[in-house]
């Protein structure tokens, strides 16, 4: 990102204006005041990453040129929107993964054939177990704290699409998309919001054999259906009465591409008794959950609510690589296993062209765990302005309402929620900015 510095030796604010991504605000205040005894400059070493600042000198010929850096970008862009008319692009494009797979095969000519790692045999990847275990505490206590949190922080959900807003009020901004949004002029319709808002429960059919056969259509209904995340630690190596799963100790026979035998396990000794697995948290019921009784309570609940969102997501992305997932390209449907279920249930573009049946691919992160980007309120005490939009950031639903209830603000989500642009104080201030 490259930007410039106009400044004045009568004005305490500095315009800054920045050439690079379109998303971000390309534009902004920084803010300085004589009293502070800051110059714009040392504002600017906290706030951008890459500054190529030209300061005009008493000489008319002599300029001052010095670069500023910063470990984390000023302004990133936010994950784009996909309309229900474009599909999803893969992670890694079709060429490249077809380029891939030449290099690999070149690679293995004249070279003896390498074991299949354990997932693909039937085996479980014992250094993941202990981390499925730890994400499935993490999600509990990410559902019981934000019942909690909830009770002390206002977020609000409109009724007609599923954007929801952390604040007392929601904001202004037109933007909703759900029915008869024409006749709203796209304004929200503001109701309150519950834990099933701001964390989108995304459910997957239950495999009993995740090698086995795929699910058929006429098998969608026998089948149980539970969230993602929960059964992708399933098949990590959580064990559920209620969820039986089938775990194997010898590796699987292929007899093809697709067909597999199990291995005789009768000549194996009686397993040993493990080591006792760590407890398994249960849910708050809602009748339960009781608000914080202190400021300080507050603040330890919501960073203990950051720090058990960053291990869900840690420790989620650390098992996709093992564990595959897919998801629709079309639509948010997500899979545990290498590969897709044949139910016809796909409602999204053009459906009819494909009979029902959804389009996989690979799946990211943000599929299996999305965030819920909302808007970042600077301010809790005043409402968000619709006409400086372009000035706020984002930041993800849960992270949002842990800061507002007293955390700190993670590192890794400052670009995107636009911390180092000034927001002007008026409407007649904003349009001064070119």
């Amino acid at each position: 990102m490259h930007c410039g510095l106009q400044h004045s030796q009568f004005s305490t604010s500095v315009l800054l204006y920045c050439k690079g991504r379109s998303q971000p605000p390309k534009f902004g205040f920084l803010k300085c005041s004589p009293q502070s005894g800051l110059s714009s400059l040392d504002i600017l070493k906290e706030s951008c990453s890459i500054l190529v600042l030209k300061l005009p000198s008493r000489s008319r010929n002599s300029r001052q040129h010095q670069g500023i850096r910063c470990e984390y970008p000023q302004n990133a862009d936010l994950p784009r929107y996909y309309s229900r008319n474009e599909k999803k692009p893969f992670p890694v494009p079709i060429l490249d993964l077809r380029r891939a797979a030449r290099e690999r095969q070149k690679k293995r000519l004249g070279q003896p054939r390498r074991p299949m790692p354990p997932p693909k045999v039937g085996l479980l990847v014992k250094d993941l177990i202990p981390v499925a275990y730890r994400v499935m505490n993490a999600r509990i206590t990410l559902i019981n704290n934000l019942k909690r949190l909830l009770k002390v922080v206002p977020v609000n959900s409109c009724k007609w699409c599923n954007e929801i807003h952390v604040g007392a009020v929601g904001h202004p901004f037109k933007s909703c998309r759900g029915p008869q949004a024409s006749i709203r002029r796209g304004l929200h319709d503001w109701g309150e919001a519950v834990v099933e808002d701001v964390m989108v429960p995304l459910e997957c059919y239950h495999l009993y054999d995740r090698l086995g056969n795929r699910i058929s259509h006429e098998e969608r209904f026998s089948i149980p259906q539970i969230p993602a995340v929960v059964e992708l630690c399933i098949q990590a190596g959580v064990d559920l009465p209620e969820y039986p799963t089938k775990r194997r100790r010898k590796p699987i026979i292929r007899i093809g591409k697709s067909e597999f035998i199990d291995a005789d396990e009768s000549d194996l000794p009686d397993p040993e008794p493990e080591e006792p697995k760590p407890p398994i948290l249960t849910e708050m019921p809602d009748t339960d959950v009781l608000p914080p009784s202190s400021d300080e309570e507050t603040v330890l609940l919501a960073e203990e609510t950051l720090q058990a969102w960053e291990k869900m997501r840690g420790g989620a992305k650390r098992l996709m690589k093992m564990y595959p997932v897919r998801v629709c390209g079309y639509c948010p449907e997500v899979h545990v296993g290498s590969s897709g279920h044949k139910a016809q249930n796909c409602g999204a573009r053009k459906h009819q062209q494909r009979n029902g049946q959804h389009g996989w691919q690979a799946a990211v992160l943000d599929d299996l765990i999305p965030p819920r980007y909302v808007w970042h309120v600077p301010d809790v005490n005043q409402p968000l302005q619709r006409e400086l939009r372009n000035f706020y950031g984002q930041a993800p639903a849960v992270v949002e309402i842990c800061i507002q209830a007293g955390a700190a603000v993670p590192e890794q989500y400052k670009p995107t929620m636009r911390l180092d642009v000034g927001i002007p104080n008026t409407v007649a201030e904003a349009e001064m900015v070119v």
